[in-house]
């Protein structure tokens, strides 16, 4: 093995290693949305007990967490079938994980993935930016959406930067020229 092939190993070591941070990151997201209403009651106790007292320093953040936590609770009382909406927005952060094992795999000949979700680590922006006005969601909860893309895309932009001679050196010389 030579110096160049041990470059090779090391790059495809640290590619695979923030593909699996962004798979987990993805993992994480999807399951989270399944438990919406757990979660949102356990968010607000937590932002309004002792350890993290949100309704003394940021009342406006609190009455947010109370609002969404009621809205989620009445809406799973009375209408549980909306629920079944954020059931599939974890479905597709699953899918789209498994879309990873092809990158895990074989990173260079697929690529394409990996570009795909920096495009879709993008759209996240101007979703939060049009949808989040329309449906009444204060601005400082869509930065906190927008940061998904944000903290998204850094892995796979480390990833495609790794990527670089690796491609370069798949195509051969044939296609450089």
């Amino acid at each position: 093995m030579d110096v160049s092939d041990m470059e090779s190993a090391a790059a495809l070591r640290r590619v695979r290693r923030w593909l699996r941070l962004f798979l987990v990151g993805l993992v994480l997201s999807g399951l989270t949305a399944f438990p919406l209403e757990t979660e949102t009651r356990w968010l607000a106790d937590f932002a309004a007990g002792p350890a993290a007292p949100v309704s003394d320093h940021l009342p406006a953040a609190m009455a947010w967490l109370e609002r969404v936590r009621t809205g989620i609770a009445e809406t799973n009382d009375r209408y549980p079938f909306l629920a079944y909406g954020t059931d599939w927005l974890a479905f597709a952060h699953l899918v789209i994980a498994a879309a990873f094992w092809g990158p895990l795999k074989d990173p260079v000949r697929n690529i394409w993935v990996i570009r795909w979700a920096v495009l879709a680590c993008g759209a996240v922006i101007p979703l939060a930016l049009i949808c989040g006005p329309l449906r009444g969601i204060p601005l400082a909860w869509r930065f906190i959406d927008m940061s998904f893309g944000i903290f998204g895309v850094i892995p796979l932009l480390i990833v495609l930067r790794a990527l670089r001679p690796l491609e370069r050196s798949f195509q051969g010389p044939a296609a450089a020229s």
